[in-house]
């Protein structure tokens, strides 16, 4: 299936499109909030791997419905080194049907829902990851990855 083509801002102070893309990996996660545990050890275990990406000819862009402002106090406090994406219109966190009911301590609510896009060099999408269990996530994406690469 093809990866639905989108553009947002960027915490590179410009906007990005998933079509500039093409020729490359790209990984997208879409995350629930900036600076809370689970976000933040995702981001970070992402952000580690990031030059084993990069040697996979692989891009990472984080995307949630926080403004940029809360995006770059998040990159800046935790050394991020790859854009995050602000989706404060829940437009393509709805195209990606990651925008959903979500439970917790008893209540239902609207939300995110932690989710992960592995997409190739032609813009396919080559695995989805529902419901992501945060701890060795993004490990298991780069082992994906690179089987897939290595093909």
């Amino acid at each position: 299936m093809k990866a639905s083509n989108f553009t947002l801002p960027s915490t590179n102070k410009k906007n990005y499109s998933l079509k500039d893309s093409l020729g490359q990996y790209v990984i997208l996660y879409f995350y629930p909030k900036d600076d809370t545990p689970g976000c933040t050890l995702e981001t970070n275990d992402f952000n580690k791997l990031l030059s084993k990406f990069r040697k996979l000819d692989c891009e990472i862009y984080g995307i949630s419905k926080d403004n940029l402002k809360s995006h770059d106090k998040f990159k800046d406090k935790y050394k991020i080194k790859f854009d995050l994406l602000a989706d404060e219109e829940i437009k393509v966190l709805k195209k990606y049907k990651v925008w959903g009911k979500k439970k917790f301590m008893g209540r239902e609510f609207m939300g995110i829902i932690r989710t992960t896009f592995l997409i190739d060099k032609k813009g396919k999408i080559i695995k989805v990851w529902n419901n992501v269990r945060v701890k060795d996530h993004a490990k298991e994406v780069f082992e994906t990855l690179k089987a897939f690469v290595e093909k």
